[in-house]
């Protein structure tokens, strides 16, 4: 009886300190932020904050900063988050201390190719990638390819790589704008209110798979194409599946199974778009260069090995820091950037610079990145920016007289002419302004460190919350109000640059950022020289956005089109 009795006195006890050690990991990480004295709401055990964002994150985290202020914080599970609203902080976070936060948050559960993207490597591996890529989309280059008549013919393949493919990608987004301007003819011939998010989505569909992986879809009247279905399974990503609460819940025991775990979905996805670039590069490889398609993939191939990369200090494309000659910089420097130190991000400098090569598995990472980060974030700005001119039809017939004014000078668009466009590039920055899609981004704290005089904890993620800072009427009076104005250069040069980011800023901006923006601009002239976009009983004033991922239209945006009377012009294929 006793021996029984020490038996069930020992399994009390083991459940009981089981219970505890229990109880203590449901909390233990949730003491971090109040230690450094960053205000914040109180967690729940095991998941944290993660709750307030069951509907998405844009108000959510808006409510939070109002709440506690512009450095405070949250738990994503066990993770503490440090959000920085602070605008000085941030340029010290992104440009002038980059070398203490040069990585993005870490996703523990990530698989390839996901992994090898530029979004997710960190340190020298991505210092590496970006120093080949940043090249490619410079000012400099795309601006080049207009002027040189060598360019202009494909088979010459004895030039530089980056220039001959630029010069293709105008070709490329043609085709796919020439499908769109189909699609949405035939929406004006019914007369129908229709979704023109759906029909941008499309459209960038088609501009992704043909410049980044060298297919050519047509998404819109091929819907069950391979590509599509299969890019679409990655966009339908739920946070809040039962799944992924646990990885949340328990990272340091879920995260190793990850491999493991079946997914179906996930796997069949994966395999598709690797087996696709890898049968594309395998035929590339064995075609003469002469016979190979000029596109983003196809660069990649051809910089495996590159001679020609650019240091830390030109990775920042937002401000133009990669298209200074930097013993020209540090010769001209203005006083005014000496101050701040812009573009003079705090690096060190090893003595040998090392080999710069991209692998297979790289390529097929970055193409991948074009799908995850350009796709519905162009669609997105491309149907918020009409749904805007469409509410403001006065500002629609400034864009279309900039337009009309425009094809009196030019037969299409390119990179370098659509930069005439200054009324047009002030819409869509401010259309970026009131709905970015990435309303948020981050970087990870892998040091103790001070910023500011705030200490921020090895381990912790520091969130910067764009959404937030484009509405901050500090910097943006009746900041819920239309204003393309907002943009002149002289407002620009009044108002803190880390009050507007889009693209982000500091060497971890958006490398494709001149890409996103040449795509959106050509299909915006396009469409407004043709068309007129208006509203429509099904049109939501306001709109009701998703934020779980990108910020974007919830339900959609259904207006209804028109055809412009443009007389002789609108036979003009030039022009259609």
């Amino acid at each position: 009886i006793m021996h029984g009795i020490g038996f069930w006195n020992t399994c009390a006890l083991s459940f009981s300190l089981s219970l505890c050690r229990f109880s203590r990991y449901s909390v233990s990480p949730f003491s971090v932020l109040s230690r450094c004295g960053i205000k914040h709401p109180k967690p729940l055990p095991f998941f944290g904050n993660m709750f307030m964002f069951r509907q998405g994150f844009f108000e959510p985290l808006n409510d939070l900063i109002r709440t506690h202020g512009r450095v405070c914080g949250y738990y994503l599970g066990r993770r503490p988050v440090v959000v920085v609203a602070d605008p000085d902080m941030l340029r010290q976070v992104m440009v002038k201390e980059f070398s203490t936060f040069p990585n993005r948050m870490t996703i523990r559960f990530s698989t390839k190719p996901m992994t090898d993207c530029l979004l997710l490597l960190r340190d020298e591996r991505w210092k590496r990638v970006r120093s080949i890529l940043t090249p490619s989309f410079s000012a400099a280059k795309m601006k080049e390819v207009k002027y040189n008549p060598i360019l202009q013919n494909p088979s010459c393949h004895c030039i530089c790589p980056c220039l001959s493919v630029l010069v293709q990608m105008v070709p490329l987004i043609n085709t796919a704008t020439d499908a769109l301007m189909n699609n949405l003819n035939a929406y004006a011939e019914s007369g129908e209110a229709f979704d023109i998010h759906r029909c941008f989505g499309c459209f960038t569909m088609d501009v992704i798979a043909s410049v980044a992986f060298g297919t050519q879809v047509d998404s819109q009247n091929n819907p069950d194409d391979p590509f599509v279905h299969h890019a679409q399974k990655f966009f339908s990503f739920n946070f809040f599946r039962p799944i992924f609460l646990l990885f949340i819940a328990f990272p340091f025991i879920m995260a190793p199974l990850a491999g493991f775990i079946p997914n179906k979905r996930r796997d069949e996805m994966n395999n598709f778009f690797i087996s696709c670039i890898q049968k594309i590069i395998k035929q590339r490889d064995e075609q003469p260069p002469e016979q190979r398609r000029r596109d983003f993939l196809q660069l990649m191939l051809d910089v495996r090995s590159s001679k020609e990369c650019v240091s830390l200090e030109h990775f920042d494309v937002v401000n133009h820091a990669d298209e200074l000659d930097h013993t020209h910089q540090q010769t001209h420097q203005s006083a005014s950037e000496q101050d701040n130190d812009y573009h003079q991000p705090q690096v060190s400098h090893t003595k040998h610079p090392q080999k710069r090569m991209m692998t297979e598995d790289e390529i097929v990472g970055q193409a991948f990145i074009f799908l995850l980060a350009g796709y519905e974030t162009s669609s997105n700005t491309l149907a918020f920016t009409c749904y805007l001119l469409a509410i403001h039809p006065d500002c629609q017939s400034k864009v279309q007289e900039e337009v009309d004014h425009f094809f009196t000078r030019h037969e299409s668009p390119d990179y370098t002419n659509v930069q005439e466009l200054k009324y047009l590039d002030m819409v869509i920055a401010e259309a970026l302004r009131l709905y970015p899609p990435g309303f948020r981004f981050a970087r990870s704290i892998d040091h103790d460190c001070v910023v500011n005089g705030q200490f921020l904890p090895k381990g912790a993620t520091l969130e910067i919350p764009a959404s937030f800072l484009h509405y901050d009427p500090e910097y943006w009076p009746e900041p819920e109000k239309f204003i393309p104005e907002r943009f002149t250069p002289e407002a620009k040069a009044n108002r803190h640059p880390f009050a507007y980011l889009p693209f982000g800023a500091g060497p971890r901006s958006c490398v494709g950022m001149r890409l996103a923006q040449l795509e959106m601009k050509m299909a915006l002239v396009r469409l407004f020289r043709r068309f007129n976009v208006v509203t429509c009983s099904e049109t939501k004033i306001p709109l009701e956005l998703k934020s779980s991922s990108t910020l974007g239209p919830k339900n959609g945006i259904f207006v209804k089109i028109t055809r412009r009377d443009l007389g002789e012009d609108q036979g003009n294929p030039t022009t259609r």
